[in-house]
């Protein structure tokens, strides 16, 4: 089983890249963040990054998702990892939380993801949406900040530049779909 991490920028492009991956057949794990939003808003949460309770939430469901994906494909993406969590806590001014800290180590112990993760670069702006609210300025800011907390937990970098869906896709694809040696 090999699973692989998309990340990168808000607004870079990782979900339209994850249906066309779906569409080829490969299993996706949706972000948990945007869902944790997403299920907060409704409940009258406009800001539920503010909450003391958030990291721990994404941590959570993170888990819970990666645990339930399936054991039978042989490649797995997931849009987001913990270690992004762990970006997110430090963008936020958050301190790293015992469940992140734990939920990090576990997937570092058990390998759960590849070391290689595709990161998605910015297409030079960030659209807003309920639940990304953030500026292409600090979407660079947040952009740098992953790529520092993948680094210093040793996974490796492999760029997806800007530019056309298709050629994204391509790029993305020619990684998960390599043979294991």
């Amino acid at each position: 089983m090999r699973r692989y991490v998309l990340t990168g920028t808000p607004g870079a492009g990782k979900t339209s890249i994850l249906r066309c991956l779906a569409k080829q057949g490969y299993e996706v794990v949706e972000e948990a963040a945007t869902a944790v939003i997403g299920r907060a808003q409704t409940q009258g949460e406009g800001d539920p990054w503010t909450q003391a309770s958030f990291i721990d939430e994404i941590v959570e469901m993170q888990r819970q998702r990666q645990l339930a994906a399936s054991a039978t494909d042989s490649v797995q993406v997931f849009d987001r990892s913990p270690v992004c969590t762990h970006a997110l806590a430090n963008y936020l001014g958050r301190p790293v939380s015992r469940a992140l800290t734990a939920e990090i180590e576990r997937i570092t112990a058990e390998e759960i993801y590849e070391r290689q993760v595709l990161f998605v670069r910015n297409q030079g702006f960030c659209e807003p949406t309920s639940a990304r609210r953030i500026s292409f300025q600090d979407s660079l800011v947040f952009e740098k900040i992953h790529e520092e907390s993948y680094r210093a937990f040793g996974f490796e970098l492999i760029y997806v530049p800007a530019g056309d869906l298709a050629d994204r896709v391509a790029a993305v694809s020619a990684v998960i779909s390599r043979p294991v040696s």
